[in-house]
């Protein structure tokens, strides 16, 4: 992924207030250039709320005003797109919600429709959800039958209850069956695009609500198309990982008779930046092919000396009568901004359908350096 700056930069500030002179060549954009030189020290999204910020500074008066100016710099200036919509959009919420009263709170939500193409008014859209959850939504409905793909994704993605980068949105997080009537208009849909955000958005619920997603994803099984199948396996994703069963027999993992040998170490001892290396096998005793979902689960070392387990998928794959599937793995503990390793007893397992057996203990020690 490109650093902040290389997203939302200098560069970013300079197109939007020459976007903005364009339009209005007497405006003051004094806090608007200020920006340009203290956006270093801060992380993207702060970036975006200091330009935010900088634009309802440098533009007083009331909403409609500012509607106005944007929508002219949207159509008179090819440069008014990209990453500076982001804090352009923040500024539309922030500016109707601030003046009140339902004129200006639904013409933002139809200006965040207008902008959505030029790069995602997903998290402006959260303030007006936040502000007034059942007057956004019965806004936002309509928006599924948009002939812009994006619009229909703004539709899912700007709702979902844990998007990334964004603030939640009490309502929906406490009710996720509010979103449900978007989901269910979209999950057919003739875009990619917009599809996966609609499978991304059920797993969003299902980290919520297991039941909820499960059956929800059950309804459109129902009535599926040629996609349905794929967004309802991406859908149910962590369900499938935490082996939950609704959601294993949904996507045809049933139980099987198994036998099920391994995880087998190739090392004991294994250094953080280095690999863990494993074999395993799978044999199908049963009469019937049994359709498996193979997983593994990395036991890691906290900072207290508990272990939490991190669920890894490994293969999905039909094993016939009497067949035996052989596998293999290398897992990294390479150094990640992400995860901090603590030295100590790990433990892996395999999990098969849900079911974890074969735990095998190694130590991860320093490495050197």
């Amino acid at each position: 992924m490109p650093f902040a700056d290389e997203l939302i930069g200098a560069q970013t500030v300079r197109a939007l207030a020459a976007a903005l002179r364009t339009v209005s060549p007497g405006a003051s954009l004094i806090r608007l250039d200020a920006a340009e030189t203290a956006l270093a020290p801060l992380a993207l999204r702060q970036r975006s709320d200091l330009i935010r910020d900088a634009l309802l500074a440098d533009l007083p008066g009331d909403y409609p005003s500012f509607a106005r100016t944007v929508r002219a710099a949207a159509a008179e200036s090819p440069s008014f797109t990209g990453w500076l919509i982001w804090p352009v959009t923040s500024a539309v919420a922030a500016k109707a919600i601030g003046e009140g009263g339902v004129e200006a709170f639904d013409d933002a939500l139809a200006l965040l429709a207008e902008l959505t193409p030029r790069l995602t008014s997903e998290f402006a859209l959260r303030a007006l959800l936040v502000t007034d959850l059942g007057r956004a939504l019965a806004a936002i409905g309509p928006w599924t039958r948009s002939e812009s793909a994006d619009v229909r994704r703004l539709a899912s993605e700007g709702t979902r209850p844990l998007l990334p980068w964004a603030v939640r949105v009490p309502g929906i997080l406490a009710e996720p069956e509010a979103t449900l009537p978007i989901l269910d208009a979209l999950y057919r849909d003739e875009s990619e695009y917009v599809r996966r955000s609609v499978a991304n958005h059920l797993n969003d619920i299902s980290r919520r609500d297991p039941e909820l997603a499960v059956v929800t994803a059950r309804t459109w099984m129902a009535a599926p198309d040629d996609n349905t199948a794929r967004v309802v396996r991406h859908g149910l994703r962590t369900l499938v990982k935490q082996g939950h069963p609704g959601a294993l027999e949904l996507l045809g993992f049933t139980s099987a008779h198994l036998d099920v040998t391994g995880p087998l170490l190739t090392a004991e001892t294994v250094a953080i930046g280095e690999t863990l290396s494993f074999t395993g096998s799978v044999r199908n005793l049963g009469q019937e092919p049994a359709r498996l979902v193979i997983d593994y689960v990395v036991h890691h070392r906290k900072a207290n000396g508990t272990l939490t387990g991190k669920t890894f998928k490994l293969t999905t794959r039909t094993v016939e009568p009497g067949e035996t599937y052989e596998l293999s793995r290398e897992h990294s503990f390479r150094v990640l901004t992400t995860r901090r390793y603590h030295p100590g007893q790990h433990a892996v397992e395999l999990q098969i359908n849900g079911v974890r057996s074969g735990r095998a203990e190694f130590a991860l020690v320093a490495g050197e350096g």
